[in-house]
């Protein structure tokens, strides 16, 4: 589904001469066909899952937050720019985003569901929020959250 929403939402940005979003959905696409090979290689005929095709968008997203940022402490503005740009494309793709509430209910009640009781359990955690919230978080910082949980229960 969401490789057909890509291919759409290519062909109107190219008839309205988009030229951000054409060059943002023709780097989705291109990573994402680099992802179907490498796992057809692994026997997965299908390509990658919607789930993971969020997860790399996501990596996309946080990879253009950080040039961004290193383009602005560096005076290049117009580069930051479109950095900027870029994500706003990428993230038109992407289901609504979870609030901090809303990811820190998502923690508890995933660590309510595992039984989670220390830093050891953490994996466990992370691989289950990630199969129920793929797209909807940030998983760096939830990771940052769930470890500060873990470690405030074993205290």
């Amino acid at each position: 589904m969401l490789r057909e929403k890509l291919r759409e939402r290519l062909k109107e940005a190219m008839l309205a001469k988009e030229e951000i979003s054409v060059a943002t959905i023709r780097l989705i696409m291109a990573s994402l066909k680099d992802r179907d090979i490498a796992a057809r290689s692994k026997g997965n005929a299908d390509g990658i899952s919607d789930d993971e095709i969020l997860s790399m968008m996501q990596s996309m997203i946080k990879q253009r937050k950080e040039s961004a940022s290193m383009y602005e402490r560096g005076g290049r503005e117009e580069l930051a720019a479109r950095e900027l740009s870029e994500i706003t494309v990428i993230e038109s793709f992407m289901p609504r985003q979870m609030s901090e509430t809303e990811t820190v209910d998502a923690i508890q009640a995933t660590i309510k569901e595992l039984d989670a009781a220390s830093l050891k359990d953490m994996g466990r955690v992370m691989t289950r929020m990630k199969e129920l919230y793929a797209g909807q978080m940030d998983f760096s910082h939830a990771s940052a959250l769930v470890k500060d949980k873990l470690m405030g229960s074993q205290s």
